[in-house]
């Protein structure tokens, strides 16, 4: 196979494309498939929802984890595809299969026998505990092939495939709507139901990932050879190296949302419900501006590795572009047009009213938060996968949560105080993306995956 080559400008635009369309149709089928299965759940009762709520918190700790390895696996798939070193690409990848399986495995053993235990955290009823349980402990059999899943995406977008990742979850999706309708109404399962369809989905969608990177015809297989059983604990540490700060982003995420769910709860459920409306407004710009972030980790890393400098600018320049024009037109829909917005919501109007003020704040601050992504994105594709790390730390912990916390409950100020703290976190962290990625020359930084 020839070196990666992506001079010319028309050609980074159409890759960029390439990558960025296929992983928003990605997320956008994944919150079209979540409102549908939540609806599906909401037919049963409402124990059900809050069992399924708080089990699915616990589980996304876990899985953080496993999101955390793929990514540092996606930046040495990237530089090494850059580098044209496909013996390295193939050893990187067996190597994050193997500690993928393990580590899941023995989690999803912790997450089984200690599932009761873990729930008390919510201190749930005794009914909501026994159901939240049991689903808990269903779906724990997920993780191992849920690892396997964002594995291979992992490396196909590290490649510069985006698509197969999206028809992958369009898989785990479209099977986990038609088993979960099955067991939960045709068979009277209930949640337990929904607890069966969603390993079936996982299960089959990670069997084509598989099928997808190992096969007789597989992209691995095609540049590499068959899959080999051999450990290298030196790859397996650079990966971790790479992935786990990645992993400890979301766990900041998860423990700051329990502190902000509490705080905005002072104000009254309906705050809260415009709170999570608005989160779901606000998807309309961050969804597709994610894809950039991702983006940007692929073709930095492929520049690096191929020690074009030259490209990994054109690459970044182009990537920053399409954010401000996308962020531009999507900000704008939430600030100019927040009411109509929320109408498509709810009927409620004190949540229409709350909400659309979150909007506003929110189209304000897209653009400084996906400016961030990007320049986050092209960090970790360099393998400064600490920064985003503090970046995210110092935001929520040193901003968010303890500004949320004094306006809440020491001021008692309005809830619009609550989201102006949150937009001032976002351009808090794009102020220290920029000033870090201005500090450092990473076109200096040597890639971590050298050429054959």
């Amino acid at each position: 196979m020839e070196d990666v080559q992506f001079q010319d400008t028309q050609s980074i635009r159409k890759r960029i494309l390439s990558m960025i369309l296929p992983i928003t149709l990605e997320n956008i089928l994944q919150m079209t498939a979540g409102l549908v299965l939540m609806a599906m759940i909401g037919r049963i009762d409402a124990i059900a929802v809050g069992a399924i709520g708080i089990a699915t918190v616990l589980y996304r700790i876990l899985w953080g984890i496993f999101k955390g390895i793929a990514t540092g696996t996606s930046v040495l798939v990237a530089q090494a595809y850059g580098a044209s070193n496909y013996k390295k690409l193939k050893s990187v990848t067996e190597q994050a299969v193997i500690i993928s399986i393990v580590i899941s495995i023995i989690l999803q053993q912790f997450l089984f026998w200690l599932a009761k235990y873990l729930l008390i955290i919510f201190n749930p009823s005794a009914e909501l505990l026994a159901n939240g349980t049991m689903y808990l402990r269903i779906i724990s059999f997920s993780l191992p092939f849920a690892a396997i899943i964002l594995l291979v995406a992992g490396v196909l977008q590290g490649m510069g495939n985006a698509k197969t990742p999206m028809i992958s979850i369009a898989i785990l999706n479209i099977i986990n709507i038609i088993f979960g309708y099955i067991f939960i109404f045709f068979m009277g399962m209930g949640i337990r139901g929904a607890g069966y369809a969603y390993n079936i989905a996982y299960i089959t969608a990670a069997l084509f990932g598989i099928y997808v990177l190992f096969s007789k015809n597989g992209a691995i297989t095609n540049i590499g050879g068959r899959f080999e059983f051999k450990l290298d604990f030196k790859e397996i540490f650079t990966i971790l190296s790479l992935g786990l700060p990645t992993s400890f982003e979301t766990v900041f995420w998860q423990a700051a949302s329990i502190f902000i769910t509490r705080a905005i709860l002072t104000y009254g459920e309906t705050a809260y419900a415009a709170y999570q409306l608005g989160l779901q407004a606000e998807s309309i710009s961050y969804m597709p501006a994610a894809g950039f972030g991702i983006a940007a980790t692929t073709f930095i890393g492929q520049a690096l590795g191929s020690r074009d400098e030259e490209a990994g600018k054109k690459y970044l320049r182009q990537l920053v572009k399409y954010t401000i024009i996308l962020t531009v037109f999507a900000g704008g829909a939430l600030t100019f047009f927040p009411r109509p917005i929320m109408r498509l919501l709810t009927k409620d109007q004190e949540v229409i009213k709350i909400g659309a003020m979150y909007l506003v704040v929110m189209g304000i601050t897209q653009l400084p938060q996906n400016i961030s992504g990007v320049l986050n994105g092209a960090l970790r594709g360099a393998g400064y996968a600490r920064i985003p790390m503090l970046n995210a730390g110092l935001g929520l912990w040193g901003i968010r949560v303890p500004f949320i916390m004094v306006a809440a409950y020491v001021f008692r100020a309005n809830i619009l105080w609550i989201w102006i703290g949150i937009g001032i976190d976002m351009s808090f962290r794009l102020l220290f993306s920029y000033g870090y990625f201005k500090k450092k020359n990473i076109w200096e930084r040597q890639a971590l995956i050298e050429r054959q």
